[in-house]
C-alpha cells in the first residue's frame, strides 16, 4: 500500500517503503535497512497504545523472547526500538509471499497430507520455542507466513536477505507478541483474554495455567481448519465461540470432510481434547504422530509434498487424488487379507470419499461386508455350539445322577438342547459428505456394512443396497413400499423387475424424479441400485459500491461482482455448505466473511 509523506513513520536506521499489513496492536511495513542493504519488515506499535505501559512491556517481552529463537520455521527478529526512539518498533525478517489465512482463502481446504506437512513445519518451530521457555499462545493462520517464491540456495548463491538453508515454500510462524515466558510473570491482568478465541485452548480462556499443551491445542485447530476448510469451533460472535471451545464439542474431521480419513481425524481429535492431559504431551509428539500416518500412506517426505503443492497446487492436486486412492485401496486389500476388517473399512471408506461412484471400490466394500458378516455369524454359531456341548454334557451328567440304571439296558441318551443363533446387525462404517465445488472432494453417502439380510432360497433372491445421489434425509419406496431406514440396509428382493423412488424431505431443496424401474439379476453378491433426488441450485448475489467483488473458493470458482448473480450447484449429499469469502472494494481494505449457502435458496451478500 503506497504511503503519503505524513503517514510514513520516521525510523532513523531504516527507510520505510510501504505498508504490508496491520492488526490490533501494530502496523507492519516493508523497509530498507540502510546499513546492511537488505529489505526487512518493521512492526510499528499503534500510536494510541504507545503510552500504555502494559502494552509497552509486552512489546519488549516479544522482542526479547523471540530474539533467542533461531529456527528455519520462525521469523527471525533483527532489531528493536530504543527507549528514547519516537516510534516503538520491532524489526524482523521479511518473508516474501502470503499468510496461511490468505492462501486458504484463495485455494480452499488443503489435501490432508499437505495440511499435515504444514502442521509438522509449524509444530517443529513451536517445539523449539517451548524448549527455550516460550509459548506462542496464538497459533492461527494469520500468524503463519508462506514463502511462495521458487528459489533455492543454488539458484540464489550467497544472499543476505534469507538464511542460507532457505528453500522454496518455506513456512514460518511469527508474532509471538502475547507469548508468556515460562520463567517470568505475565504482564496482563488476571482473567484478561488475549489472542483469537477460536484458536485458544480452554485453560487459556479460563485464565488457568498455560503450558506447551495450549500450543498443541492451537496447532490442532489450525490442522482442522486446513484439512476440513473451516474452524472446529465457530459462532456468530466471540461469546458463542468461547462457549463452544469450553464445551469441547466439535464435529470430528472425518465426518466434516470424509476425505480426511480416520487416521488423521484421530490425531486432530486428540490435539483438540478439552483437558490438557488428554492431548499430546508436546508438539514433538504430535508431529511424530503426523509423520507416522504420512509414512504409512506413502508420503515419506512431507517437506517435498508441501513445496510441490505450494508452487503448483492445481497439478499437485490432480496427481494427488490418483495417488492417494491407489494407496488406500492397496492398504485396504492388505488389511482385509490380514483379517483386519475395521482397518480395511477405514481405508476403503476414505477411498470412496474421493470416488463415490467407482464400481471396483464398491465391489471391494461389498466383499468386505460379506466377509465380515460371515465371520460374525461363524463366531456366534461357534459360541452357541460350544454352549450346546457344555449344556449337553451337563444334562448328561445330571441324568446319570438321577436315573436308576436297569440291568442290561443303557440309560436313555440325554437330548441335546437346540438353539438358533440370534444375529445382531453389523454396525455401519463411517459415511461421507460432499462439498459443492469442483475443488472440494467428491464424496457421497455410501453403504458399507448394514444389517444382515434374512435367509432366502439361493438363486431366487438377491441382497440389494440403495445409493442415493442428492438428498440423504428423505425416504425411498421400493415397489411402492416406503422405507425411512434405507441407508446402509440390505433388502432381500426377488430376482426380476422392481421400482425405486426417492422422496426428498421437501420440494424447496430438492427435485423429485419419480419412480424408475430396475432389474435384479441372479447372483450371490450384493447388488447396488442408484436413486436420484438432486439438490436445486442455490443463487448468490452481491450488493455494494461499484467495483466491489468477492471471491469464495470454497463455494464457487471465479469472482462474484456487484449486479450479477451466480448459480451454485450441490452435486453431493449435503444441502448446505459454509465457506469463507473475501470482499474487495476500491475504497477499502479487503475483508473476510463466513458465508453459508443452502440448496434451492437465494443468498445476497453485502459489502
Amino acid at each position: 500500500m503506497a504511503l503519503v509523506a505524513d503517514q510514513i513513520p520516521k525510523i532513523q536506521k531504516y527507510e520505510v517503503l510501504d505498508e504490508i499489513g496491520h492488526g490490533g496492536m501494530a502496523t507492519v511495513y516493508r523497509a530498507r535497512d540502510r546499513r546492511l542493504a537488505r529489505d526487512v519488515a518493521i512492526k510499528v506499535i499503534h500510536k494510541h497504545l504507545r503510552e500504555n505501559k502494559e502494552v509497552a512491556l509486552r512489546f519488549v517481552s516479544e522482542a526479547r523472547a523471540v530474539a533467542k529463537l533461531k529456527h528455519p520455521n520462525i521469523v527471525e527478529v533483527y532489531d528493536v526500538s530504543e527507549e528514547d526512539d519516537a516510534e516503538r518498533y520491532l524489526v524482523v525478517e521479511l518473508v516474501p509471499g502470503t499468510t496461511l489465512r490468505e492462501l486458504r482463502a484463495d485455494r480452499g481446504h488443503m489435501p490432508t497430507e499437505v495440511a499435515a506437512a504444514v502442521g509438522i513445519e509449524i509444530g517443529t518451530a513451536l517445539e523449539h520455542a517451548h524448549r527455550q521457555g516460550v509459548i506462542h499462545r496464538d497459533v492461527k493462520p494469520e500468524n503463519v507466513l508462506v514463502d511462495l517464491s521458487d528459489r533455492t540456495p543454488s539458484k540464489r548463491g550467497a544472499s543476505q536477505e534469507r538464511p542460507a538453508d532457505a528453500e522454496a515454500g518455506r513456512v514460518k510462524i511469527t508474532d509471538f507478541g502475547i507469548a508468556k515466558l515460562l520463567d517470568a510473570q505475565g504482564v496482563t491482568s488476571t482473567g484478561q483474554v488475549l489472542g483469537s478465541p477460536a484458536h485458544m485452548a480452554p485453560e487459556q480462556i479460563e485464565g488457568g495455567d498455560v503450558t506447551a499443551r495450549a500450543d498443541v491445542f492451537g496447532l490442532g485447530v489450525l490442522l482442522y481448519e486446513c484439512m476440513v476448510g473451516r474452524l472446529p469451533f465457530d459462532g456468530k460472535n466471540p461469546a458463542q465461540v468461547l462457549r463452544k471451545v469450553l464445551d469441547g464439542t466439535f464435529t470430528p474431521p472425518e465426518r466434516a470432510r470424509p476425505t480426511v480419513g480416520a487416521g488423521f481425524s484421530k490425531i486432530v481429535e486428540r490435539a483438540l481434547c478439552r483437558e490438557p492431559e488428554g492431548r499430546y504431551e508436546s508438539c514433538e509428539e504430535l508431529c511424530d504422530a503426523l509423520r507416522t500416518e504420512l509414512t504409512a500412506l506413502g508420503f515419506d517426505n512431507p517437506r517435498r509434498e508441501l513445496v510441490e503443492y505450494l508452487l503448483s497446487a492445481e497439478s499437485y492436486t490432480e496427481a494427488y487424488e490418483r495417488r492417494i486412492v491407489t494407496r488406500l485401496v492397496d492398504l485396504g486389500k492388505t488389511a482385509r487379507s490380514e483379517k483386519q476388517a475395521p482397518t480395511a473399512a477405514a481405508h476403503f471408506n476414505r477411498a470412496l470419499a474421493f470416488r463415490p461412484d467407482d464400481a471396483e471400490l464398491l465391489r471391494q466394500v461389498a466383499g468386505l461386508a460379506r466377509s465380515e458378516r460371515r465371520r460374525r455369524v461363524g463366531l456366534r454359531v461357534g459360541a452357541l455350539l460350544g454352549m450346546s456341548v457344555v449344556l449337553g454334557a451337563g444334562a448328561y451328567g445330571v441324568s446319570r445322577r438321577v436315573q436308576t440304571p436297569v440291568l442290561g439296558k443303557e440309560p436313555d441318551a440325554p437330548v441335546q438342547p437346540s438353539a438358533q443363533p440370534v444375529l445382531a446387525p453389523v454396525p455401519s462404517l463411517p459415511t461421507t459428505v460432499v462439498g459443492p465445488t469442483p475443488s472440494a472432494a467428491r464424496t457421497a453417502k455410501l453403504p458399507v456394512m448394514g444389517p444382515l439380510p434374512s435367509a432366502a432360497p439361493a438363486g431366487k433372491t438377491r441382497t440389494v443396497r440403495i445409493v442415493v445421489r442428492g438428498a440423504q434425509s428423505g425416504i425411498v419406496r421400493i415397489d411402492g413400499t416406503p422405507h425411512a431406514d434405507w441407508f446402509g440396509k440390505g433388502f432381500e428382493l426377488a430376482v426380476g423387475a422392481h421400482t425405486l423412488e426417492v422422496v426428498p424431505p421437501d420440494s424447496e431443496c430438492c427435485i423429485a424424479k419419480g419412480a424408475k424401474g430396475f432389474d435384479v439379476p441372479p447372483g450371490d453378491t450384493d447388488w447396488t441400485v442408484t436413486g436420484d433426488a438432486p439438490f436445486k441450485d442455490a443463487t448468490v448475489s452481491l450488493v455494494g459500491p461499484e467495483g466491489t467483488y468477492a471471491t469464495c473458493p470454497d463455494l464457487f470458482p471465479g469472482e462474484l461482482r456487484v449486479g450479477r448473480a451466480l448459480s451454485v450447484k450441490f452435486p453431493g449429499s449435503s444441502p448446505s455448505v459454509t465457506g469463507q469469502c473475501t470482499f474487495y472494494s476500491p475504497d477499502a481494505d479487503p475483508k473476510v466473511q463466513k458465508v453459508k449457502l443452502e440448496a434451492g435458496k437465494s443468498r445476497q451478500l453485502s459489502w
